[in-house]
């Protein structure tokens, strides 16, 4: 019996992890353990735990940041959504975005066929996420065509960002203290400075010694 066909009499959870399936057995399930998220890595089902709060929070502000752009003469007819923690559709795979981006479609975006213009991650304690996030989604998600890919990386307090190629240059780090701007947007500043203080709004204090 398939794990499609076995959802539907139990939920998806942490217990599944590892279990080899397709992507239609995976768009079917409907019924899973909301506490954690799952992703079709290679016919693989992966399974993690919820962002943190040290990721929910700063994605939260941009989202904000760019729902604000959007509602700017600027915006209005540059962004047609944004929303977190979505999936990409990559042949058999299924990621778990942080935030997807769309432009130029002039319309509500299909969040199933309408590819988006930038993914958005934003980096995981562990070093295996980390590494996810700067090499294989990387790949992957300019090889599915996306135009920009940022990752925001609270801990080395940076922002990469990869462009489709032959965008130049392909590759730019942005630090702390700087505001992004891209073309993509006209008019969209991202000062990363206010997604980190968000971030360290969330950090747990450290107990006191006695």
């Amino acid at each position: 019996m398939s794990l499609a066909s076995r959802a539907k009499t139990k939920r998806l959870d942490l217990g599944c992890a590892g279990s080899l399936m397709t992507a239609q057995e995976f768009d079917a399930i409907r019924r899973f353990d909301p506490r954690f998220r799952y992703e079709l890595i290679g016919g693989m089902l992966i399974v993690s735990r919820l962002p943190s709060v040290g990721e929910v929070g700063p994605n939260q502000e941009l989202g904000r940041l760019l729902l604000n752009y959007q509602d700017s003469a600027a915006g209005t007819s540059v962004l047609d959504a944004t929303l977190p923690e979505q999936y990409v559709y990559s042949g058999e795979n299924r990621r778990r975005a942080d935030r997807v981006i769309w432009t130029g479609l002039g319309r509500c975006p299909n969040v199933e066929s309408d590819r988006p213009t930038i993914l958005v991650e934003f980096v995981s304690r562990s070093r295996r996420d980390a590494i996810r996030d700067y090499e294989e989604k990387r790949a992957e998600y300019l090889a599915l065509g996306i135009a920009e890919y940022w990752v925001i990386d609270r801990f080395a307090r940076t922002m990469t960002v990869f462009r489709q190629p032959p965008a130049e240059p392909t590759e730019s780090v942005v630090r702390a203290d700087g505001i992004y701007r891209t073309p993509l947007l006209p008019g969209f500043e991202l000062p990363l400075a206010r997604l980190f203080a968000v971030a360290d709004r969330w950090k747990r204090p450290k107990p006191s010694g006695g």
